[in-house]
């Protein structure tokens, strides 16, 4: 990617002003890797701060073709309906070859992307595990101090991984369908651990009977499950997102829920819980970069990982070995 090649403060002054080409170029700057981009990037994410925090901001995950898209249009269109304004950030897959990816979900979201109170943004995964971008954080911030008080983040898919979306979102959502099989046992069970509500999408025509079913016997488990919060049960709900029966529902329980979580005061703590875990892994992966970058220890691993390779060394005693010789400041202790 390349830099923005517009001035800084009328970026943040059309962000401020819900500029929708503003926010997709702040957006743009955040998720660039290029050098050049870090500083003004920072900078944007240093003004923006003050005015984000104030959405709801929910987290969507499922199977493939339990119709993730097709519901958030129905329920993102609900709630501009009820004079909400909703981003939506559709995290894609990126090629573990080209690292790009099909970014279709404006395509899939047609009319939501057209509302004038919402906001559809695709973005690549780049190969973060947990279905989320590494910049989806930054980005929400980017969309609250726009003004979007309804944030969803839907990811790539399903899986023990997925559960990297509740890091950050208030409220999570596991949407799945009935007729794969043997239904329960194809969840995750982490996942369901995580998912304040579980919605059965798809219950409409000759479906309905066994979606309700299903319903019911995943509202058994979750009676079982320890809840994320002690203010809030988790409970699964029969939808379709073809004739909308069930989304004032589903929506109304989110509202409940938030109500509930704000008022205890779990949702600032779990925000705050958030807020601390993404600082470590971002001091994590800038510690990695900046030590493998070191031009020594470059070439060190390659004459390790040949000798790995060869069998000369196990892999353990590589890595110790390249412990052992990372440059450290005598007096400071202190990784240069």
């Amino acid at each position: 990617m390349t830099s923005i090649p517009f001035s800084l403060p009328k970026l943040i002054d059309g962000v401020r002003a819900c500029d929708r080409a503003s926010v997709g170029r702040a957006i743009t700057l955040v998720e660039s890797t290029a050098p050049h981009d870090q500083a003004p990037a920072e900078e944007l994410l240093r003004a923006l701060i003050p005015l984000s925090g104030n959405a709801i901001r929910v987290g969507i995950t499922g199977v493939p073709g339990a119709g993730k898209s097709t519901f958030i249009e129905r329920f993102g269109l609900h709630r501009a309906g009820e004079g909400a304004r909703v981003a939506v950030l559709a995290i894609d897959p990126s090629s573990p070859r080209s690292g790009g990816s099909i970014l279709g979900d404006k395509t899939r979201m047609e009319q939501l992307s057209k509302h004038t109170d919402c906001f559809v943004r695709p973005s690549p995964s780049r190969g973060s595990l947990g279905g989320i971008s590494q910049k989806t954080r930054e980005v929400i911030i980017i969309c609250e101090a726009a003004g979007f008080d309804t944030i969803i983040v839907e990811t790539v898919g399903v899986g023990q991984s997925e559960v990297a979306v509740r890091s950050v979102t208030d409220f999570f959502i596991l949407l799945c369908i009935t007729g794969a099989g043997d239904e329960l046992q194809g969840f995750k069970k982490g996942v369901i651990e995580l998912a304040d509500l579980i919605l059965v999408n798809k219950a409409d025509g000759e479906n309905e009977r066994a979606a309700r079913q299903l319903s019911a016997e995943l509202n058994g488990i979750l009676h079982y499950l320890p809840p994320s919060s002690p203010h809030w049960s988790p409970r699964a709900l029969p939808i379709s997102s073809l004739s909308g029966e069930g989304i004032l529902e589903a929506d109304s329980l989110i509202k409940a829920a938030i109500t509930e979580l704000r008022n205890s005061g779990d949702l600032q703590t779990h925000r705050t819980t958030q807020l601390t875990e993404w600082l470590e892994r971002l001091f994590r992966d800038e510690v990695e970069r900046a030590v493998l970058s070191l031009p020594e220890i470059k070439k060190l691993q390659q004459v390790l990982t040949a000798r790995v390779v060869k069998g000369d060394i196990t892999a353990r005693e590589a890595v110790r070995e390249l412990i052992g010789r990372l440059p450290i400041h005598p007096e400071s202790d202190q990784i240069l």
